[in-house]
């Protein structure tokens, strides 16, 4: 069972060999727990930017960093609720509620393992950076958008609409602004910046988060009338007949994620409908989950020079958004900046991710009550930073002067849909464009050369004057079949023999060969002879089977160019073709 153990999930090893070794042990902790000072904050940010009590981040980083961290593909990811997300999960709770949201996560997870089965995962790292970029901006932005309401303390309800809708809403509302949030939330975006730019082990998120926090607790004893907004004053929580303010200093019990409350606040009841209502949510969690995760392994292995397994990261992964939901937690995928945090700070095994959430765990059980001082304000400037970070303005900007038109048109067409519409349209679109570019390219990729008598081609000198040779470079498929064919489209009257280059050919499908059949057709009504020079073997099974076979005078094979021409003259050219 152990060795089956180790080729299926090899973090376990990895994590059993830091706990027994002391020179791995220490460092792991240590990033451990820097990396959880970061993900605190963060997942409670997180949880409340989709309307749902922050404890619910929290589980989600407690349980996810652990399962996912031994189950998964790539050693050093940290994973747990992520900004990603937001603008996916955002939407489901107002149509469906936290039970909705727990099991969209679990049909995630499904789908997520049937990816990383099916080898799935090399595919998710080519998706262009364009599209990846076009998506993580548009995400900021409406994230961004999305936290001026309680970084200014605007008297605004929760944000349902669209981005358009939702800014026309917060740009008439901000006359309305209450200045202690505004002060606290700004105070906390000013600390985090400048501290950012020092050379420090500790985490900015943790410097701005205390002086927020303990600006807004000092002030009081100055300023009477000054209040703000805190997680204890906005989120309560009744559990086992015991009530109180703010997130319950309980670990998280096992409970169905649809028997969790619906958007009426009544428990879901499990039916065909709701799964085929939540596929499409789930597809979204999904493939964004496995971009960002596998993006976020890649640039783990960049960093500390491992190689991560895509298709076991996704299975992880996958495992892992299975578990969450069951206690409480929502949908997770690695973090970037929390990845590169514990990497900078020593991190080299699953190891770090397990203490990350056990000091999340810790932080529930010891510390929930002074969690909930932390003001929403601060919790929102916090996010704007984390929606800042994952912009990638620079990287943007750099494409917008120096990619080429294709490239530019997919950035622009996949941010424009994620903030303009949702993110569902945005994936599916932006995939969409992925696949069109890829095939547009590789279309480009193939070149048909046309060499005729007295050609300049070395081999190719003492052509006969009836003979014509056309060069095919690059795979034959459905795109590129249908260029070779136009430019195959116009034969001299003269030419009685034409040879087909196939060396450089790598593949051929059912519309290339469809292609050629039709350029068999064509050539045979004009009792044109044909000569396929240097087809794979492979490729030559192909053609017989489609019924393009060595026909004597007709239809002949070559190994080189020079066999073909002498095939040309000795058996299609004299006697002449009937």
């Amino acid at each position: 069972m152990a060795p089956m153990l180790q080729n299926w999930f090899p973090n376990l090893q990895s994590f059993w060999q830091s706990l027994l070794h002391p020179s791995d042990l220490k460092p792991n902790v240590l990033a451990g727990l820097t990396v959880g000072i970061i993900a605190l904050p963060l997942s409670m940010a997180l949880a409340i930017a989709i309307d749902v009590p922050p404890q619910h981040g929290l589980y989600t980083a407690m349980i996810g960093g652990v399962v996912i961290a031994l189950f998964g593909g790539s050693k050093i990811n940290i994973s747990g609720p992520t900004a990603a997300f937001v603008v996916v999960l955002l939407p489901i709770v107002y149509q469906y509620g936290l039970g909705g949201l727990l099991l969209s996560g679990l049909m995630a997870g499904i789908l997520l393992i049937i990816m990383g089965l099916t080898n799935m995962g090399r595919l998710i790292e080519v998706v262009p950076y364009p599209v990846t970029v076009g998506f993580t901006s548009g995400i900021a932005v409406v994230i961004a958008t999305l936290q001026i309401k309680d970084l200014l303390g605007l008297p605004l309800p929760t944000l349902t609409g669209h981005f358009i809708e939702n800014a026309g809403t917060i740009l008439q509302s901000l006359p309305q602004f209450h200045w202690q949030e505004a002060l606290i939330g700004l105070l906390t975006l000013v600390t985090f910046i400048l501290w950012s730019k020092q050379k420090s082990y500790i985490p900015p998120h943790l410097i701005a988060l205390l002086v927020g926090t303990l600006t807004a607790l000092a002030l009081p004893y100055f300023l009477p009338a000054f209040q703000v907004e805190t997680i204890g004053s906005r989120f309560h929580y009744l559990m086992d007949g015991v009530s109180g303010q703010g997130i319950p200093p309980f670990l998280p019990e096992l409970s169905l994620p649809w028997n969790q409350p619906g958007a009426d606040g009544k428990p879901l009841h499990l039916s065909f409908e709701l799964i085929h209502d939540l596929l499409g949510p789930a597809i979204t969690i999904a493939l964004l989950g496995s971009i960002e995760s596998l993006l976020c392994a890649v640039v783990a292995d960049g960093m500390t020079g491992t190689k991560h397994q895509p298709n076991k990261e996704l299975i992880g992964q996958g495992i892992g958004n299975i578990v969450v939901p069951f206690f409480g937690g929502i949908p997770a995928t690695a973090a970037i900046a929390r990845t590169a945090a514990s990497i900078r700070s020593g991190a080299s095994s699953p190891l770090a991710s397990v203490v990350h959430a056990l000091f999340v765990l810790g932080a529930i059980v010891f510390f929930a009550p002074v969690l909930s001082h932390i003001p929403m304000a601060a919790l929102a400037a916090l996010l704007i930073m984390v929606a800042w970070n994952m912009s990638e303005a620079k990287h943007f900007i750099r494409i917008l002067k120096i990619a080429p038109r294709a490239d530019v048109a997919v950035l622009l067409t996949c941010f424009s849909i994620t903030v303009l519409f949702d993110m569902v349209m945005a994936v599916s679109i932006g995939m969409g464009l992925a696949a069109l570019l890829f095939i547009s390219r590789s279309i480009q990729l193939t070149e048909v050369k046309k060499w005729e008598h007295q050609s300049e081609h070395p081999h190719l000198k003492n052509l006969p004057k009836e003979v014509l040779v056309y060069d095919i470079n690059g795979p034959l498929f459905f795109g590129s079949a249908q260029k070779a064919l136009h430019s195959m489209a116009t034969v001299n009257p003269d030419t009685k023999v034409l040879i087909l280059d196939m060396s450089d050919v790598s593949m051929l499908d059912m519309s290339a060969i469809m292609v050629l059949e039709t350029i068999y057709s064509r050539l045979q009504a004009q009792k044109i002879a044909i000569i396929i020079n240097q087809c794979n073997e492979r490729l030559i099974l192909k053609l017989q089977k489609a019924g393009i076979h060595k026909q004597t005078g007709r239809v002949d094979f070559s190994k080189n160019l020079e066999e073909a021409i002498e095939i040309a003259k000795n058996s299609m050219l004299n006697p002449k073709l009937e």
